[in-house]
């Protein structure tokens, strides 16, 4: 994982553009209308990028901030140190490789690392909460938006151990994400 560059913005936005086509051929919603800003957003400083470690190829994107939305979680929540996840992606060309799994991990081993409690997501589809759920997310709350239910999740934070990840190719991939100083 490294932080995004306005320079990496036409790769994102092919990327993006990928996974919207695989969401599409299977009937569910996409971010065709805002894969360019989304891809903007690279060189502001939050976002990160998952590259193929040979090739340099882009893998996928997740947007890490400390602040919440400004709804959803409680007073004591707000207060407890945490990133919050924002517009994951990934190439859908590289599912076997669990690409979103491999984001999640570092984001709670890199949260842990930055001193935070929590790594905090939300999303509107169940089916994505069933995913988060496989990469430990637990279901804090449900809160109705105006059009939409949002699902609002939570990990731990806490230094991931490689060698103890036991699917090989997850342990391999992991590796490589982890930030240097921080091997355990």
């Amino acid at each position: 994982m490294r932080p995004a560059t306005a320079a990496d913005a036409p790769a994102l936005t092919t990327m993006i553009l990928n996974r919207c086509q695989w969401l599409e051929e299977r009937g569910l919603p996409s971010w065709r209308e805002d894969a360019a800003d989304i891809a903007r957003q690279a060189g502001d400083g939050e976002m990160w990028l998952l590259e193929e470690a040979r090739s340099g190829h882009l893998i996928g994107c997740t947007t890490v901030q400390s602040v919440a939305p400004p709804w959803g979680w409680t007073e004591q929540e707000l207060t407890e140190p945490a990133d919050y996840l924002y517009t994951t992606c990934t190439d859908p060309a590289y599912r076997a490789h669990k690409p979103g799994t491999l984001i999640a991990w570092w984001a709670v081993h890199h949260a842990a690392m930055s001193g935070k409690r929590w790594v905090r997501r939300g999303c509107f589809h169940p089916a994505l909460v069933r995913y988060y759920q496989t990469q430990h997310f637990r279901l804090i709350r449900e809160v109705q938006r105006t059009t939409k239910r949002a699902y609002l999740m939570a990990c731990p934070a806490s230094p991931v151990n490689a060698e103890s990840i036991t699917e090989a190719l997850l342990r391999a991939d992991f590796r490589h994400l982890r930030s240097p100083g921080h091997a355990r």
